[in-house]
C-alpha cells in the first residue's frame, strides 16, 4: 500500500509539474515576445522622429537590430547585433508591415529565438527593424525545475509516510487479534479477542472470530461431556461382567455357569450396542456420505413396519409420492430409532404419519404414553442423556438413539423436534422434499 501510494503520488506530481512547466513556459514566451514587439515598435516610432544610430536599449534578453535599405546594420543592442551580422534574413513582404520567424542559425543571437521584422518606410528606401526574443527552454529556469522536483519529492515522501501510518494503524487491531488467537489453545479456550470500538470491517472480523471461538468452545464442551459419558457407560457393562466372573471364580463348584454365561453375555450385548452406536455417531460426525438416491418415505415406512413384529399397535397415515433425496439406510435408521423409542413409551398405540408440507416432507411418530415435559425436550437429544422414565422402561438402553436420529436429520438438511400433542410424545421430522421437474408442455 505504501509503494502504491508513493507511485500514484509521484505520477500525479509529474503530471502537475509538467502542466506547471508548460503554463509557465507559455507565459514566459508570450511575455518575451510582447517585450520584443513593443521594443521594435518603439524603435520604429523613434525612426519616424529622427535618425537612429549606435547602441539601442532593450529589455533583458531582447535583441534589436536596425538595417538600412542596403541591409547594413545601422543600430542595435550592444553585442553581436552591432558587428554587422544580420539577426535574420527574411524580409516582410510589401503587402505586410511585419512578419515573424523562428530562427536558430543566426550568429547574432545565442540558440534559437523568435524574431519579428518590421518594414519601415524611409525616403531613401525601406529599412528593416528586427527584434529577437530568445526561446524559453523546456525547464524555463533551473530554479523552477529544482522547486518542482523538491515539492514533488516532498509530496511523495509525505504520501508514503501517511500511507504507512494509516495502514499500520488500520492493521494494528488485526495484529492484536492474531496475537490473541495464537495464545488460545484447547486448554485455554475461554479467552476472546478484543472487539474494536469502530464499526468497520475489523470489528466484524473480531466478532466473527469470537463467534467461531464460541462454537469451538461448545464443541469442546460437548466432546468432553461425550467422552465422560461414554467412558461411564462403557465402564458399567465391563464392571458388571468382571464382577460376575470374579464371583464365579471364587466358588467355581457352587456357580451355575450357564446362568453366569447368560449374565455376562447380556453385559457384552449392552457393551456391543454402545460401541455400535458410538461408531455410528463417529461416522455421522465425519459426514461419511454415500451416493444420494430418491427415497419414498411412505414406502420406506411401510416396508420397515412389515419387517418386524411390534408389541404395540402401529397405525400408519401415509401420503403417496412424498419423496426426499438422501441416504436410504440412514433414513431407515432414523425411522427405526423413533419407532423403537415410541414403542417403549407407548401404552398401546403408535401413530406414524407421512405427509407433504409445501416444499418439505414431514414424518411424525406419535405415541400415547406419558410424553416428554417441555423442559426436557432438548435434553433427550443429548448424547447418553436418559430420563428416569426411560431408564425404568429400558435399563439396557444406550441413550444414543435420539441423538443419532437428529444428526441424520441434520445431515439431510432437515430437523427433528418434539412438538406439542394432546397426549404422548410427538416427534416431527422435516426434510426438504424432492420435487420432480415438471415437463415443458410447450415442447
Amino acid at each position: 500500500m505504501t509503494v502504491i501510494a508513493g507511485m500514484v503520488t509521484a505520477v500525479i506530481c509529474v503530471i502537475v509539474a509538467t502542466l506547471v512547466l508548460v503554463e509557465v513556459r507559455d507565459s514566459r514566451t508570450e511575455s518575451k515576445r510582447t517585450q520584443a514587439t513593443a521594443t521594435a515598435l518603439r524603435i520604429v516610432y523613434e525612426m519616424r522622429r529622427g535618425p537612429v544610430r549606435g547602441g539601442l536599449h532593450a529589455p533583458e534578453g531582447v535583441v534589436i537590430q536596425v538595417m538600412d535599405r542596403n541591409r547594413k546594420v545601422i543600430a542595435g543592442t550592444p553585442g553581436p547585433s552591432l558587428t554587422g551580422t544580420a539577426v535574420a534574413r527574411f524580409l516582410p513582404s510589401q503587402a505586410q508591415v511585419y512578419s515573424t520567424r523562428d530562427v536558430c542559425s543566426s550568429a547574432a543571437i545565442r540558440g534559437c529565438a523568435w524574431v519579428v521584422g518590421f518594414r519601415v518606410f524611409q525616403p531613401d528606401g525601406d529599412w528593416v527593424v528586427y527584434a529577437a526574443a530568445p526561446a524559453v527552454p523546456w525547464f524555463v529556469s533551473p530554479g523552477l525545475i529544482m522547486l518542482l522536483v523538491s515539492v514533488s519529492l516532498l509530496a511523495t515522501l509525505l504520501a508514503c509516510l501517511r500511507a504507512w501510518g494509516t495502514v499500520d494503524q488500520t492493521l494494528a487491531p488485526v495484529d492484536a487479534i492474531r496475537a490473541e488467537l495464537a495464545e488460545i489453545t484447547a486448554l485455554r479456550s475461554g479467552r476472546r479477542v478484543t472487539v474494536p470500538e469502530n464499526r468497520d470491517e475489523i470489528r466484524r472480523l473480531a466478532e466473527a472470530a469470537n463467534a467461531t471461538l464460541d462454537r469451538l468452545d461448545g464443541a469442546l464442551e460437548r466432546q468432553r461431556s461425550f467422552t465422560s459419558d461414554a467412558s461411564h457407560d462403557l465402564r458399567s457393562p465391563i464392571a458388571a461382567a468382571r464382577t460376575q466372573i470374579e464371583e464365579a471364580l471364587l466358588f467355581p463348584d457352587e456357580v451355575d455357569w450357564p446362568q453366569t454365561g447368560r449374565a455376562v453375555l447380556a453385559s457384552l450385548e449392552r457393551l456391543q450396542a454402545i460401541v455400535t452406536d458410538l461408531l455410528q455417531l463417529a461416522r455421522l460426525d465425519a459426514a461419511a456420505w454415500k451416493e444420494e438416491e430418491t427415497v419414498d418415505l411412505g414406502a420406506m415406512v411401510t416396508i420397515e413396519m412389515a419387517r418386524s413384529e411390534r408389541t404395540k399397535r402401529i397405525v400408519p397415515h401415509l401420503q403417496e409420492g412424498v419423496t426426499v433425496r438422501g441416504d436410504r439406510l440412514r433414513l431407515v435408521r432414523l425411522f427405526t430409532n423413533l419407532l423403537d423409542n415410541a414403542e417403549r413409551h407407548a401404552e398401546s398405540r403408535v401413530d406414524v404419519t407421512v405427509r407433504r408440507d409445501e416444499g418439505r416432507a414431514v414424518l411424525e411418530v406419535l405415541d400415547d404414553g406419558a410424553g416428554v415435559a417441555e423442559e426436557h425436550r432438548d435434553l433427550v437429544f443429548q448424547r447418553f442423556a436418559r430420563l428416569e422414565a426411560s431408564k425404568a422402561r429400558d435399563p439396557g438402553g444406550t441413550g444414543l438413539g435420539l441423538p443419532i436420529a437428529r444428526e441424520i436429520a441434520r445431515l439431510h438438511g432437515g430437523s427433528l423436534t418434539i412438538e406439542d400433542s394432546p397426549r404422548g410424545a410427538r416427534f416431527v421430522l422435516n426434510i426438504p422434499r424432492n420435487v420432480p421437474e415438471q415437463p415443458d408442455r410447450r415442447a
